[in-house]
């Protein structure tokens, strides 16, 4: 009966999630992996950590951060025609699919703002020209440790001519994240900073027993040896409808085309090919 009980509601909230839906089978699927009911415990207390945002969640919280931005910015004296909305990243990824879900939500294209692709230096030279001042708006579902939003972000500012104030518009973002950004002069409009005292697997939390995180610690690196914990053993607990970061801890995402290990929130990349 618990065993069910974290089967159904594993179906319950994490329904809409894409790369690979979740469902009665694929929670039982994972779950069975687990040599121990000790261990299994220990992923579903895991799983009741993860802070899980659904497409209705995501898009409330662009609207609200929007709407609240554009506020700000009309009672500083910038009206929405000097708005540049960016996406940072290619197209096909999270960034370009949270611009259209606000383009078409905020109509953002009929209050005159102008929306760009970030690796289109000229469109950003022209239309950055063409206002002189105002500001630009980045636009992403998650930032974890804040180094690929620099790198987008410094490509980008070599094409800005003009006085343009920076706002990043984010569902999630991670305190790590949160710092750079503020130190990099952006402002940032989230529904939610995910601190390190969120995830059970970090050093500085301390949501779990140790004894128990270690033994998780332990299971992750059977899973995927050379990353664990996550890019820069961050151990984010933060997963998004359309993917999950690539900052989660292993016994969460699976190994390399689910293989030998299954996750409950491959990204995209982890399925295998006949999955894609």
């Amino acid at each position: 009966m618990w065993r069910y009980f974290n089967i159904l509601r594993a179906v319950v909230r994490f329904h809409d999630y894409n790369p690979q839906h979740v469902s009665m089978a694929s929670a039982a699927r994972w779950m069975k992996q687990f040599s121990s009911k000790s261990d299994l415990k220990l992923a579903c207390s895991l799983l009741e950590k993860v802070i899980y945002f659904s497409e209705a969640e995501t898009k409330k919280i662009l609207l609200q951060q929007n709407k609240s931005l554009m506020d700000d910015l009309q009672k500083a004296g910038l009206p929405s025609r000097k708005l540049i909305y960016l996406q940072t990243d290619d197209a096909g990824s999270s960034s370009p699919m949270m611009l259209g879900m606000l383009r078409n939500s905020a109509q953002l294209e009929q209050r005159g703002s102008k929306l760009l692709d970030g690796r289109d230096a000229l469109g950003i030279n022209a239309a950055t020209r063409k206002r002189e001042q105002g500001a630009i708006v980045y636009i992403d579902d998650f930032v974890g440790s804040g180094d690929q939003f620099e790198k987008a972000r410094n490509f980008i500012q070599q094409s800005v001519v003009g006085t343009f104030s920076e706002f990043l518009l984010v569902p999630s973002i991670c305190e790590e994240g949160y710092a750079k950004l503020t130190q990099m002069g952006v402002t940032v409009y989230s529904g939610h900073i995910h601190s390190k005292a969120e995830r059970p697997l970090h050093d500085h939390s301390h949501l779990m027993k140790a004894q128990g995180r270690e033994r998780l610690i332990a299971i992750c690196k059977e899973i995927r040896a050379s990353n664990p914990l996550g890019y820069g053993k961050m151990a984010t607990m933060v997963v998004l409808y359309r993917n999950a970061p690539n900052s989660i801890p292993a016994v969460l995402r699976g190994s390399d085309k689910q293989e030998p290990f299954y996750g409950l929130f491959p990204r995209f990349k982890d399925l295998p090919v006949r999955l894609q």
